[in-house]
């Protein structure tokens, strides 16, 4: 990446880090997901039990494959081990949650939209902690911003991902883009459900780790 626009990425993402601490919501800049990696491995001890909501991010960024080192106790929903049910109630009292988030605004604002809402249940309440981690590509202006956001990036990339039956996923963007929070499609495998906004923290749970290369959808 040119480094004069390296530069200016940096300066929005610290911006986005002093709005987010001022919502006493944790937060740290990496500039790489080597960065990263090794930033959240700095937030955990040996032998945590460990858990994730479905995430590009944290793929790309190879903090899953640090989850499932060996390290640490892997809670996967998908592996067979357990039911999906006893995965999710082992979640919900884990060391730590990961997570990415939809988007991140300049205000210090989490935007996140869910389906079956695991992800979005972890990062407000349960797991002891819980660690966000984002590129820069997930920073928006506001709210309004991250609402159209969704819609026409994140869910209709995620359809194509799941192969869900829904507008977005054959046309790239939501069927149902009036500005309203909550409008969306009619289908059963509709992705957007759930709708959380992160506004404040009162605990010391939630950390964001916000890396400046561009990550997920």
């Amino acid at each position: 990446m040119d480094d004069n626009k390296k530069k200016i990425i940096s300066q929005r993402i610290d911006r986005v880090v002093e709005a987010l601490s001022k919502n006493r919501i944790g937060a740290f800049r990496v500039d790489t997901k080597e960065d990263a990696v090794k930033l959240v491995g700095s937030l955990l001890d040996e032998g945590d039990t460990v858990a994730c909501g479905g995430s590009v991010t944290l793929v790309e960024s190879g903090v899953l494959a640090l989850l499932k080192s060996g390290h640490y106790r892997s809670i996967d929903r998908f592996d067979g081990k357990m039911s999906k049910e006893e995965a999710e109630r082992l979640t919900h009292g884990c060391d730590a949650f990961f997570m990415s988030s939809n988007a991140i605004t300049e205000n210090g604002e989490l935007y996140n939209v869910d389906g079956n809402s695991n992800r979005v249940s972890s990062l407000v309440y349960g797991p002891k902690k819980v660690i966000v981690v984002a590129g820069y590509n997930k920073i928006v202006p506001d709210l309004p911003a991250a609402i159209t956001r969704v819609k026409e990036v994140a869910a209709p990339a995620n359809g194509v991902r799941l192969g869900t039956d829904t507008p977005c996923a054959k046309t790239g963007k939501c069927c149902a883009c009036d500005g309203r929070m909550t409008s969306g499609c009619k289908s059963p495998d509709r992705m957007c459900v759930n709708y959380v906004v992160t506004g404040y923290q009162r605990s010391e749970r939630i950390t964001v780790v916000i890396v400046g290369e561009e990550l997920g959808y």
